[in-house]
């Protein structure tokens, strides 16, 4: 196991953008301590305001991120070294980055992980294909998460996990794989975890209510529109 994670299992994600109704606050905070106190090993967040106060809560690795619209750029996860630098100030044990194949992604992010790792924090490289993760590993990053599966164009376009990404990963690959991504069920963490992955990262199912809302909702009307459920 990684020196940061003694275990394998359950690191939640408690994230909100600003236009999101659990957005601001002590929210993700409470969301953290809430998971902790489940069995979760690590949290992963976004923001400098939630890694600092996400860290004086609970005692177990924060894996942290600054997400950031930059015209003309799909780079949205810690774009920039000026995102990493705040990532570790505010504490975070572990900066996750976009260490995909676009826009010379992989040139950009060196000094991004030298940055991490002369500060004694680890470097998890959000990738969408297996050949982004081998780049990512060679580049010295600590974990490989599949993260942004399906959110580049030319990477696998489903609605369920990437479980076959996850499996060629875990065999071409010697640092942790960390399944994330469109794991809605405890089934679906289960099965990424057999595929050979000793993390899994759930966040939507967990701390996006108006996301666990909605699916409810469309499966009630959808059953209704096909007359499965009498009106």
């Amino acid at each position: 196991m990684s020196s940061f994670f003694p275990e394998k299992g359950l690191i939640v994600s408690c994230q909100a953008l600003a236009d999101e109704p659990l957005h601001g606050g002590d929210t993700m905070t409470k969301m953290a301590r809430a998971a902790v106190q489940s069995g979760a090993i690590g949290i992963r967040t976004n923001g400098v305001f939630n890694i600092l106060c996400i860290k004086q809560e609970v005692d177990v690795p924060v894996i942290g991120l600054i997400k950031r619209d930059i015209p003309d750029s799909a780079i949205f996860i810690t774009p920039t070294l000026t995102e990493v630098k705040a990532i570790v100030s505010a504490g975070a044990d572990i900066v996750a980055l976009d260490v995909t194949d676009r826009e010379g992604r992989l040139e950009a992010v060196k000094p991004l992980i030298a940055y991490a790792h002369e500060h004694g924090v680890a470097v998890m490289a959000d990738i969408s294909t297996l050949e982004e993760g081998v780049a990512a590993e060679k580049l010295g990053v600590d974990f490989i998460g599949t993260t942004l599966s399906g959110y580049t164009p030319y990477s696998r376009q489903q609605d369920e996990p990437d479980f076959e990404l996850l499996s060629q990963l875990c065999a071409s690959v010697q640092v942790p794989v960390v399944a994330e991504g469109r794991i809605w069920t405890p089934e679906d963490a289960a099965k990424a975890m057999k595929a050979g992955v000793p993390y899994v990262v759930v966040g939507s199912a967990i701390t996006r209510p108006q996301l666990i809302t909605s699916r409810y909702v469309n499966a009630l009307r959808n059953s209704m529109d096909s007359g499965e459920v009498k009106r």
